[in-house]
């Protein structure tokens, strides 16, 4: 397998791979995955939430700031699949996947340079749009590029090394969240910064084989196709499905209030808040790291994925009822380690499970385009569903942690069925 940036022309159907791939070529595709998703993830985790509070105040920032939040994650649950699939598709000497990376990362951090200076609740809204629309167009391609270059004996150390990364992009979030609170321009132009400087190393690296032919155009059914792979025809892929849906709604409900959290639940300002998230992030990504690959490497070694899942799912539950009970930052910083450990292990294997019962590898992008939905619809409903538990008894965080527990038990329950992977 080549390392170089140089195009191999091919036909219309690629062939899976079946060498491993070099040590060079995964580092750079974790470093760009770390790049992606912090560029991403530092409005999510906070830049986001203070903008909108900037604006609208304390007592008004949990309803419009969901509002905001669900909007841009239709972009993402638009975005990720089309594009998927205009990958697929992609013609020309540059290769498949490498224009999209390009496009999505220049797009991403353009946007948020406009969420920086915006001065209005519109126009956040529609500068978010467009980030979630660029940021899941080089995901879709940064995901597919797994499928294309990693082979099914790697995919479980590889995978857990990229679920590493995107979690760990957290960890810079939170900090760049704590020392850049004041400068509202840096706090969203420095993430955008690092995006598009780790992107680069694996576009220049990366062995994207360019399609020659075209694959034929099948009319308004590749529409509906790109939404939709049959239950009843790939019950596996359906059930893998299902459970990432729930675990990443109970991420969600959680993640896109954590800082209100902080500051309804723990009684502290929106500068204390930031540097409790960052010690507390850094704790879960440390914990998240050496669980993420220990489990990555040993469900290679064992050749199981499911009992590694079903593991996680339930430990992340437990650490969202930990935080139930955590009125100090101290209990805060106990239930980061355990929801580390539990989104360790479901990062390190997850995503090599779902790979392997991927229906096929001649449309991986629009595949894997799917599976994202599984990723960015609990994104587009957690704000919504969210701030109605919230809203439930006014500031009601227990109940929204309880939901999340309980949608973890049921993506626990969802992995059993699963035939083709032990």
């Amino acid at each position: 397998m080549t390392t170089t940036g140089e195009a191999v022309p091919v036909a219309a159907v690629i062939s899976p791979p079946t060498e491993k791939a070099t040590p060079k070529l995964v580092g750079s595709m974790a470093l760009a995955q770390f790049g992606l998703s912090i560029a991403l993830l530092t409005p999510v985790t906070a830049s986001l939430t203070i903008k909108v509070q900037s604006l609208v105040g304390t007592d008004n920032v949990i309803a419009v700031f969901g509002a905001v939040s669900s909007i841009g994650a239709v972009a993402a649950f638009l975005a990720n699949p089309i594009f998927g699939r205009i990958s697929d598709r992609t013609t020309g000497r540059f290769g498949r996947r490498r224009p999209w990376l390009l496009i999505g990362i220049v797009g991403l951090a353009v946007s948020e340079l406009i969420l920086a200076l915006v001065p209005s609740i519109i126009g956040i809204a529609i500068a978010w749009f467009a980030a979630q629309a660029f940021a899941n167009a080089a995901q879709a391609a940064l995901m597919a590029s797994i499928a294309d270059q990693i082979p099914p004996q790697q995919r479980g150390r590889v995978s857990g090394l990229i679920g590493v990364m995107q979690q760990s992009s957290k960890l810079g979030a939170a900090y760049a969240a704590q020392f850049l609170v004041a400068n509202m321009l840096l706090m969203f132009l420095i993430p955008a910064v690092i995006g598009v400087v780790f992107l680069l190393p694996f576009l220049l690296l990366l062995p994207d084989k360019p399609l020659l032919e075209r694959p034929p155009s099948e009319g308004f059914r590749a529409v509906l196709k790109t939404f939709w792979l049959s239950p009843r025809r790939y019950p596996d892929f359906a059930y893998a499905w299902s459970s990432r849906f729930m675990i990443t709604m109970a991420l969600y409900l959680f993640m896109t209030y954590r800082l209100l959290y902080m500051q309804h639940e723990l009684g502290l300002s929106i500068a204390r808040a930031t540097a409790v998230m960052a010690t507390g992030v850094l704790l879960y990504t440390i914990t998240l790291a050496a669980a993420g690959q220990v489990a990555g490497w040993l469900s290679d070694r064992v050749g199981r994925r499911k009992p590694f899942v079903i593991t996680a799912c339930l430990i992340f539950g437990i650490g969202l009822v930990m935080l139930t009970q955590a009125h100090t930052a101290a209990g805060f910083y106990v239930a980061e380690v355990v929801l580390g450990l539990g989104f360790g292990i479901y990062m390190g294997v997850d995503l090599a499970l779902v790979i392997d019962v991927l229906p096929g590898l001649d449309d991986s992008a629009k595949n894997l385009g799917v599976l994202n939905m599984a990723n960015v619809l609990p994104q587009t409903l957690a704000p919504g569903i969210g701030a109605l538990l919230i809203g439930i008894g006014g500031h009601n965080y227990d109940l929204l942690l309880s939901t999340a527990a309980a949608a973890c038990a049921v993506g626990a329950l969802l992995i059993l069925p699963i035939r083709k992977v032990r």
